[in-house]
Parts: structure tokens; sequence; C-alpha cells
């Protein structure tokens, strides 16, 4: 099978912090040592990552791989749902996409191909690293679905993996989430189970001492941990959950602050995009599902979607497209990124039906463009600089379905290739640079051209520009870091290495 060892995280539930905790464990293997990547069998997520190959996986398992300070790799996340709407979901394996299926079909399905592109991935990653930390997703218990599990307690049997069980004490019922779900896994797969994390604790954890010991005779195995609530993480997050927190919900700014409102599309992808833009001093930015809270922004975003024909009759139908025009016409910023960049065009059509349910909509009409929407996806690693300045360095990702063309003349917004292709014109400036497109994932985080962007629009707002003293990556580093830190402050580390018959190497 390959000599990695296999150190796995199943949660009580969706949502209890595996993803971050297998990138706290990714960091600390890594600077232990060891060789160390991250795998996930199956993953819904519609925040995903473009891989140096031209793969797609999910978001979660790349920002793992930087975690662990290698490329991210199609083998990570061998199957990926991407939900299309209508109850119906797009299966990428192995970073290509397979075919779209009925979510029931899906679920209820055989998956012999599936598990055998798992057991591939799995495979290919135990033969060529050390240590292995695998993710579950959602419950290892749903009983309805376990049999055609290819994700939680099959693959830790196949990995021969350590096992730990997350709990999320901040939502409650942590007691009744341990003790149901170890009572509900067969008498092979408890036996896996080496200790419990409880994770989000807020307060003084010696509060919580009775009830340590009082879940560990319950459970019959150790608390290995009670991890903080941790604010303010600056790791991109992987469930569209999470802009309920308060790192994305509108907080009223300083009156000086620019803001930059985010429509938060129902098949909105890839919302991490825009996370440096709350990560600047000065930039009030705000994911939002109304038109009028686009009242008083400076620049309005319209983000990455997984459908976007059914997104812009969501737009006509909330009466953002009166809107959008009129803050457009009078003066005010628009950006559109890869599905939102078609939203900004003439016309979007999918006469395949690869998403929609109807064959073509009306765009915003701003640009002179026509999007038609075809089987095969783009995924790829780009990198470049701005069309009419080489000195402003650029890299991103494009994953998209659709084929854009013009009607009319444009100014291209970049200058990209791929490895392998030679260089092309990418996306649209116009209205003197208030009109953004492109299809380049990551734009934002690209610190030389933010600071630009960003200080051309507080010119037009009369605000004062700002330095931009602060790199994204640093901030990164220091936050796979900080993760790192609480995980050994809080955590056996050293229970865990023993099981893994493992030591430190620095």
């Amino acid at each position: 099978m390959g000599k990695a060892k296999s150190l796995m995280l199943v949660g009580t539930s969706s949502g209890v912090g595996k993803s971050v905790l297998c990138t706290a464990f990714c960091r600390v293997f890594y600077q232990d040592g060891w060789r160390v990547a991250p795998f996930k069998a199956q993953n819904m997520s519609l925040n995903s990552a473009a891989t140096p190959s031209g793969r797609e996986i999910g978001r979660a398992q790349a920002v793992q791989a930087e975690a662990c300070g290698v490329a991210p790799s199609e083998h990570m996340n061998p199957v990926l749902l991407k939900p299309t709407g209508n109850a119906r979901t797009q299966v990428v394996v192995q970073g290509r996409v397979w075919q779209t299926q009925a979510a029931r079909a899906y679920f209820q399905g055989d998956k012999a191909a599936l598990w055998q592109a798992v057991v591939e991935s799995y495979q290919q990653l135990a033969s060529q690293y050390e240590v292995l930390v695998i993710e579950g997703a959602g419950s290892p218990v749903e009983l309805n679905l376990k049999p055609r599990d290819i994700v939680n307690m099959r693959i830790a049997a196949l990995a021969d993996a350590c096992v730990l069980l997350v709990a999320d004490i901040d939502r409650g019922g942590v007691f009744a989430s341990v003790v149901g779900t170890l009572a509900l896994l067969d008498e092979q797969e408890r036996a896996r189970v080496k200790g419990v994390l409880i994770n989000r604790f807020r307060g003084d954890p010696e509060l919580f001492a009775e009830g340590v010991r009082l879940l560990e005779q319950r459970a019959g195995v150790p608390v290995l941990g009670v991890i903080p609530y941790l604010p303010d993480l600056h790791i991109e997050e992987e469930d569209s959950l999470a802009l309920d927190s308060p790192r994305y919900v509108r907080t009223q700014g300083a009156p000086a602050a620019l803001r930059i409102a985010i429509v938060q599309l129902p098949h909105l992808a890839n919302f991490t995009d825009f996370d440096p833009l709350f990560l600047e001093p000065g930039v009030e930015a705000f994911f939002c599902r109304q038109p009028a809270e686009l009242a008083g922004a400076h620049a309005v975003i319209l983000p990455g979607t997984k459908n976007t024909i059914d997104d812009l009759r969501w737009l006509h139908r909330q009466g953002f497209m009166p809107v959008l025009q009129a803050h457009q016409a009078a003066g005010g910023w628009l950006v559109g990124i890869c599905g939102g960049y078609q939203m900004l065009g003439q016309l979007v059509r999918d006469p395949d039906g690869h998403e929609a349910s109807v064959p073509e909509w009306p765009g915003l009409g701003l640009l002179p463009a026509v999007t038609t929407l075809t089987a095969e996806k783009r995924t790829v690693l780009v990198h470049g600089h701005l069309w009419q300045d080489a000195d402003v360095p650029l890299q991103g990702y494009e994953i998209h379905m659709g084929v854009t063309t013009w009607t009319g003349p444009h100014q291209p917004f970049a200058r990209v290739r791929s490895a392998g292709e030679p260089w092309q014109a990418e996306g649209v400036v116009a209205a003197e640079g208030r009109i953004l497109g492109t299809y380049l994932h990551g734009l934002f985080d690209n610190d030389t051209w933010r600071v630009r962007w960003l200080n051309a629009l507080r010119r037009t707002a009369g605000l004062p520009e700002q330095a931009g003293e602060w790199q994204l990556q640093a901030v990164r580093t220091a936050a796979y870091d900080r993760l790192a830190a609480v995980l050994r402050a809080h955590v056996d580390v050293a229970s865990i290495y023993r099981w893994l018959d493992l030591t430190p190497r620095r």
C-alpha cells in the first residue's frame, strides 16, 4: 500500500473544524521535519483550487498542502462534488470533470469506479510521503449513507489510520454527539479511534475539567485536547457556512473607510478570493444579498458562481440589475470575477444545458461580450502582468466552463500564460478603469496590484492613499505557524506521535 503513517480526523458533524485542525496537524508535522501531505477522499465544496498539473481540487486541501510546504495535487482530493443547482452536482474525479448527476443518483448509486480512483490516489500519496493527514467528511455514522461511504471509516481502514474524533463545543451537545458517534461505530471502527478533540472552547478550560473526566468515562477514550475558539485565523475557509461568521458580516466601518460590497450569489464559488480585502486597513468589505445594501459602496464585486445563468436570474428577481447599472452610471466601480465577469456582458448562453434550466439569459450589458458555456472546463494556473504595465506582476488560476467572445472593441486587463501555452490577452477594463472583468481567481492575492487598485479607488472616492505595508503570503505563513503553536499548547501531540510510531525530527 505504501509506507506513510496516517492520522485521520473525523467529526461528530459537518462544520466542527476538521479542515482547520487538519491544517494545524499538517503544519506541526512539516515543522517537525516530516514529508507530509493532506488527503480527503471526497469533498463537497464550491471553493476549489487549481493544481500545477491543471487539475481541480477542494480549496481546503490546497490550503493544507501549503501548510505542508508542498504543491497541491489532484490526488489530495480525488473526488470533488460541486453542486450546480436543481439537486444536481458536478462530480470531479482526480481533478477532471467526470459527469454531472442528480444528487440522489450520486449518493444512492454504486461508487465502485470512484472508490477505485480514491484507492489509486491514496496509494500515490502514501508512496510519496511519510505522513498523511486525512480528513473525513460530515459524520462517519450517517447510517443511511454509510454503506456507500467512501470518505470516512472505510478510508481509515484503507490507510490503517489512527483516528481522532472532533467535536465543536461552541454549538452545544458535545457529550451526546461524541458518545452517540462512538456508539454508532462498529467494534473495529471504534478500535481505531484513539481520542477526542474538543474544538472551539470559549473561556477558562479549567471550567471544563470535570466535563473532560465525565466524557472520558462515558466515551472510553481520552480527550486529547480542548482547543480554544480562535477568531481571526486568516486561513481560507472551505464552507460557505463561514459567510455567517463575524469575519464576513458587515460592521459599521469608520466614516473614511473604503466600502466594497460583494454580492453573495446563491451559487457563490471561491468566496475566499476576497479574503485579502477583509485584511486591508481602511477597507470595509462585506457580503450582501439585498440591493439596498449596495448604497454607499464605492465598488461592487460580482464573484464566481457555479451557475451563472441561474444567478443572473436571481439578480433580476432580487432587483439587483437596475441598481448595479445605476451604480456604474454614477461613477461607481464594478468588478466581475469568473462567473461575475460573464454577467457583465450582453448575454450568457447554455445551449446544451450544462448548468442552467434555460438556454440563455441577458447580462448586465456593460461589456460587448457574449459567453457560451461548454462541456470542457478550463483549469490552469497562470502568471503574467497588467496589459498596460509590465511592472505589475499577476498570478492566479482559472476554473471555468465558459468561452467569452467579443462583439466590439475592448481593452484587455492582463497578459498571461500558463505552462505550455503562449501569451494571451485576458479579461477587460472599461469605463476608464471603473469596470474590470477577469477569469483570474486569486486576483486580490497579488499585493502590488491590490494596493494599486485600492488606491485608484480611493482617489476617485476622495480618500487618502495607503502604502500597503503587509504581504498576504507573510500573513498566511504566520497563520499556519500560529495554528501549530495553539495545537502544541492544547493537544497531547506526544501521544499522537507515539500511536503513529514516530518521533519529531527537529
